[in-house]
């Protein structure tokens, strides 16, 4: 009791019991437990509040400011701008004032907007009216005011408010259906279970009168996961105790569907439930393009600070001479002679800093977040990329990695749902060594041309008769199906055998192709109904078998059993599953002809199961009651103690049969991985199916080519071989038809070279993976990665979801450091998904869950070719070009001032005003250059889809390596040593104005300023190769608005402005010829080394993307030249 005080004190006053109590306890209705039963501890829950905001009206601004100067680039320039505050500086504060207050203002209101619409949908969701017992009456409160311990009522359409635990439905069974499309996607319909002591409870009188505490789990987000259990107190002394697991809990946000209400009580509310827990961001990916802009900047931050520490150096060298320190006009007061040399050089080089800091772009990353954010409605907008059959189109769920899906070195694939349709077809059942084929039957359609049962081999005799039947009622009640009467569909669909009109329901598509396969050959499922499933047999007789258990299917164990109990009282286990977990379990029956049946069938591409049995006696049957009960009620490693209590249930099994079913091959899969590979991408299957069925579909969808040789490295090889030799035996192949290791990375089809696949399954990884006896763990990695990539393609069969993810962290990590992607459909691929550089869920039929994990979603594999050849390619070239650029023209916009400083005495005096330091990162420039990023197309769209090849261009961060890097720094430096010393010999002659006036420094600034915004604008249009009405409007207006701004600015008398140096400036500059002639003169010699460059490269060494441009070029021009040729040879005609 002492201990229980304690926890009470420790949550109320630390509130922090989740993080060291794993379990909890609820009080049914708030009702305390009988005395003597337990100790009654109250506990505290948080409200039943939705809060998906981030601000508040009153944290909004600090929290927002606090978030925003985390980012190095605002907190530097919030640094140079308090600088400019503090100490006497060249510029005014404005100047860095300005900019930043435009970054942070616009940022501030796009993440203010986006909080406020989610204030607004909080607010609506909080405020809805729920319905909770009180009293034994029914009470209507708001959805907020829902505590832990309410017992709540549920209605047909409604959403559960809370997380329930199931106590009873409307339906004399005890079940009821729930969609839960808005938490995983997925519409089918799920069958939950009230507890088998509540559901008899209808009435709210019933429902008061309940004494009963949960012990659960404390909240975790895994919406599939969970283990709890319930008390039920009654006359007897003790509770009776059952167990509860994610059959038992209604998730808030899931609708109730076919019931007419349900009670629950609430064990999970607000921000504790499933729910709100899956609101949490994954973690954050970040793009190569991101991290060679952030290593650009610590360049040109350090460039910054050489800059500010040369003209520190050579001010005090220059000053060393009496006259230059202190001249006749300027002396010193005796205050400034006294201060410390330290101090002073120290706010000159602050000074310095401030003076050239625009280098460093602040404008870039609001432009960069722009372009990411606007340009990814491209791909939602994609017409091409939806899919009708399903009425999907691709979704966005983060726009920082549109440029990655440019950079892709390697994909890793799912099979089944993803390069598969996931539609399963029911081909043929094998019963001991008979094989039986039904006409087609596919989602509960028959297909044409079919008629009657094809009895391939010989019927078995009467002996046989007896396993045959067995098999096909194994069939019939080995499965969680649920079936929708006709009543429950829109439009009604026959069940095959033109009886009973209903309708199979699964999350899994196999399992509806076996029954539906299995009615075709006389047996038919009718429903489950008080605990009884009941079939229809080949007599029409109605068979009924009492569920007893099920031993729910899993990827570990793959295969799953029922335990049956049949009217005559003979206990059965029927156990369907994967080969490889079903033979190792078998004592007897045929086991070589099936095994060579499964195996034929694997060869082409159909997926098999292998159905087994076993006759229970009464006192096998108590005891496995026993085993299941005592793991079932555990709340602490529930699934371990189920795991090891399956593993003894599940053996010694008799084997009946095997099932065929053919999954087809999804439309232009095999198109879209030949264009993968020619774009230099590799593919590799990763697939938990067996090695021959998972081989076949690899040679369909063109994997595998005729000529591949295919390497194996399986459990079965390292049966006769040690890991050691099949690995070096492997290197040995590869090495000698390579000849070198300098085989293509990228190139899995070179003609001249001997192409190589490998298979590799889950055993044998989990042995390359794992650490060698003498420590040298890493050497079988490498090893293992030498022969993946002299292989053009690598199947891995037989994984877990959790190998999916070692196998993409593998090739993550390794020394090349590829970008990887990974794309799948169900729940199992979810966590290569989350390990990829970019993943990509396929909105399949196995749920949403990989969809809403994922980076990008599409509606088919297909899909993928346009998203990664066509929009991947441009989103790369576009924001490359936008960093480059940025770099490039704040190189040309402050190299100018460093020169100034060796012609005014390093005395920090400013080249240009500052109007124009503060706009030209903000309006002379920047338009040009987010539209640039958002509509270039260096070749068309057609073209990159006809030229996979092109993608090779750009592959691993081409267009931002140190080369290109260095090439535009430099065309910036001699850009801006064009504008300066222009400028400076112009002026060396004197110029003078008609009037005779001599042109001054504002002048001199003003007009490299007038050279440089020409010249960086126009530098653009001569990189644009699409041209559309909007780059004419923004590039030409940008040039229009500066001439314009600066007539207005010092053209006007600004009231608001106290000196105003620039009056007149602007247009005594364009009163002289000779500028004009000088802004035209250096604007062309600028320009001409890239155009040199550029022609030069082209035409001596062209790249494929250049040869590919020239080809469009003269064709376009050649037809045009035919069809002017063609109107003249008619007007002539005529």
């Amino acid at each position: 009791m002492d201990c229980g005080r304690v926890r009470t004190l420790v949550h109320r006053y630390c509130a922090g019991e989740e993080n060291w109590v794993d379990s909890r306890t609820i009080y049914v209705g708030h009702r305390e437990p009988p005395p003597g039963a337990e100790a009654y501890i109250p506990q505290r829950h948080p409200d039943n509040r939705i809060v998906s905001s981030k601000y508040t009206f009153w944290n909004f601004i600090p929290k927002n400011l606090f978030e925003q100067f985390r980012r190095i680039a605002n907190f530097y320039f919030l640094i140079i701008f308090l600088v400019q505050l503090i100490i006497d500086t060249p510029t005014s504060p404005v100047t860095s004032g300005l900019p930043l207050f435009f970054v942070i203002t616009v940022t501030a209101i796009k993440q203010g907007y986006e909080d406020w619409l989610r204030h607004k949908a909080d607010n609506a969701m909080n405020q809805c009216p729920v319905h909770f017992i009180q009293h034994g009456k029914l009470v209507r409160k708001q959805s907020r005011k829902l505590r832990v311990g309410d017992i709540v009522m549920v209605k047909e359409d409604e959403t559960f408010p809370c997380d329930l635990i199931f106590l009873s439905s409307s339906r004399g069974d005890g079940t009821c259906h729930v969609t839960t499309a808005s938490l995983d996607g997925e519409s089918s319909h799920k069958t939950h279970y009230a507890v088998q002591d509540t559901k008899g409870f209808h009435t709210e009188e019933d429902i008061d009168g309940l004494h009963a505490t949960i012990e659960c789990e404390q909240p975790q987000p895994d919406l599939y996961k969970f283990v709890g259990r319930i008390n039920v107190y009654s006359d007897r002394s003790d509770p009776v105790v059952r167990p509860l697991g994610s059959e038992n809990l209604l998730l808030r946000g899931a609708t109730l569907k076919n019931t007419e209400k349900v009670f629950g009580v609430a064990i999970y509310t607000g921000m504790e439930t499933k729910m709100a827990l899956n609101y949490q961001s994954k973690s954050q990916k970040r793009s190569a393009v991101e991290k060679s802009m952030n290593v650009f900047l610590i360049v040109y931050l350090c460039i910054l600070i050489s800059k500010a520490l040369i003209n520190t150096v050579l001010k005090y060298v220059w000053q060393s001479e009496p006259f230059r320190d202190e001249p006749w006009y300027n002396q010193k007061t005796e205050s400034e002679r006294q201060r410390n040399l330290l101090l002073r050089a120290l706010t000159d080089f602050l000074a310095f800093m401030v003076l050239f800091n625009y280098i460093i772009p602040v404008s870039m990353y609001v432009t960069v977040e722009m372009q990411k954010f606007l340009g990814s409605y491209f791909i939602t907008w994609d017409e091409e990329m939806f899919d009708e059959d399903t009425g999907e189109g691709p979704l966005v769920n983060t726009s920082d990695l549109n440029e990655e899906l440019g950079q892709v070195e390697y994909i890793f694939t799912d099979k089944t749902g993803t390069l598969t349709e996931n539609n399963m077809e029911f081909k043929e059942c094998c019963i001991e060594g008979h094989v039986y084929v039904p006409h087609a039957v596919c989602n509960g359609q028959v297909l044409p041309g079919a008629a009657g049962i094809d009895m391939i081999d010989s019927s078995p005799g009467p002996g046989a008769r007896e396993r045959e039947e067995l098999f096909f009622r194994a069939l019939c009640l080995c499965h969680t199906i649920q079936v929708k009467d006709d009543d429950d569909v829109d439009g009604p669909r026959k069940s095959p055998d033109g009886g009973k009109s209903c309708v199979y329901i699964s999350s899994s598509p196999d399992e509806v192709a076996l029954v539906e396969g299995v009615q075709r050959l006389g047996f038919t499922y009718l429903r489950l109904k008080d605990g009884y499933m009941e079939i229809l047999n080949r007599e029409n007789g109605v068979e009924r078998f009492e569920l007893l258990e099920i031993l729910s299917f899993d990827s570990v164990r793959r295969r799953m059993s029922v335990i049956v109990k049949s009217i005559t009282g003979e206990i059965y286990l029927f156990c369907k599953g994967a080969d490889s977990s079903i033979f190792p379990r078998v004592i007897e029956g045929k086991v070589d002809q099936i095994r060579a049946r499964v195996e034929r069938n694997a060869v082409e591409g159909l997926r098999t199961l292998c159905v087994a049995y076993k006759r229970l006696a009464p006192e096998d049957y108590e005891g496995i009651c026993t085993l299941l009960q005592a793991a079932k009620v555990a709340l602490q490693d529930r699934e371990k103690k189920l795991a090891e209590a399956y593993e003894q249930i599940e053996k010694d099994l008799i084997l009946l049969g095997a099932t065929a079913v053919e999954d087809r091959l999804q439309e232009k899969a095999a198109d879209t991985i030949e264009a993968l590979q020619k774009a230099g991408i590799k593919v590799w299957v990763l697939t938990g199916d067996k090695m021959e069925t998972a081989a076949a579909t690899c040679y369909a969808c063109r994997l595998f080519r005729r000529g591949t040789q295919l390497l194996e490295l399986t459990t079965k090889r390292l049966e006769e071989q040690s890991l050691h030799d099949v690995l070096f035996e492997l290197s040995k192949t590869v090495l000698r038809h390579s000849g070198s290791l300098t085989r293509d990375n990228f190139s899995g089809l070179s003609a001249d070279l001997q192409d190589f696949g490998l298979i590799i399954d889950g055993a044998a990884l989990s042995l390359v993976m794992k650490p060698r006896e003498d420590g040298s763990g890493g050497n079988y990695r490498e090893l293992f990665l030498e022969i993946c990539r002299n292989c053009s393609a690598v199947l891995c069969c037989r994984m877990a979801p959790l190998q999916k993810a070692q196998i993409v962290k593998l090739i993550k990590l390794s020394k090349e450091h590829p970008i990887t992607l990974a794309i799948g459909d169900g729940a199992n691929d979810v966590s290569m998904i989350l390990e990829a550089h970019v993943g990509i869920g396929v909105i399949g039929k196995e749920g949403r869950q990989a969809a809403r994990n994922s980076d990008y979603a599409v509606p088919k594999f297909k899909h993928l070719k346009k998203m990664l050849l066509v929009h991947g390619h441009f989103y790369y070239i576009r924001i490359s070009e936008l960093v480059q650029y940025f770099f490039y023209k704040n190189v040309c916009f402050i190299f100018p001032q460093f020169l100034y400083q060796f012609f005014c005495g390093f005395s920090q005096q400013t080249l240009y005003d500052t109007a124009y330091l503060t706009l030209y990162n903000i309006s002379f420039t920047s338009l040009p250059i987010l539209l640039y990023s958002l509509m270039e197309q260096h070749v068309s769209i057609d073209t990159l889809r006809r030229e996979p090849s092109l993608y090779r261009d750009i592959a691993k961060n081409a267009l931002l390596r140190w080369r290109v890097f260095i090439y535009w720094t430099l065309l910036g430096v001699f850009d801006a040593l064009v504008f300066f010393f222009g400028a400076y010999f112009m002026f060396e002659n004197t110029t003078v104005t008609s009037n005779g006036q001599i042109f001054g420094n504002w002048t001199f600034g003003t007009l490299v300023f007038t050279v440089m915004v020409f010249t960086v604008t126009l530098k653009l249009a001569l990189d644009t190769h699409y041209w559309t009405w909007i780059n004419h409007f923004v590039i030409w207006g940008s040039l229009l608005f500066y001439v314009i701004f600066s007539l207005l600015w010092g053209g006007i008398i600004w009231p608001f402005l106290s000196y105003q140096r620039m009056y007149y400036v602007f247009i005594q500059m364009l009163s002289s010829g000779p500028a004009w002639l000088v802004i035209i003169l250096l604007v062309t010699v600028s320009l001409l080394p890239d155009v040199l460059k550029k022609v030069l490269c082209r035409q001596l060494w062209p790249s494929a993307t250049e040869r590919i441009q020239t080809k469009s070029q003269c064709l376009s021009v050649e037809q045009s030249t035919i069809f002017m040729l063609s109107q003249t040879s008619s007007s002539l005609s005529f």
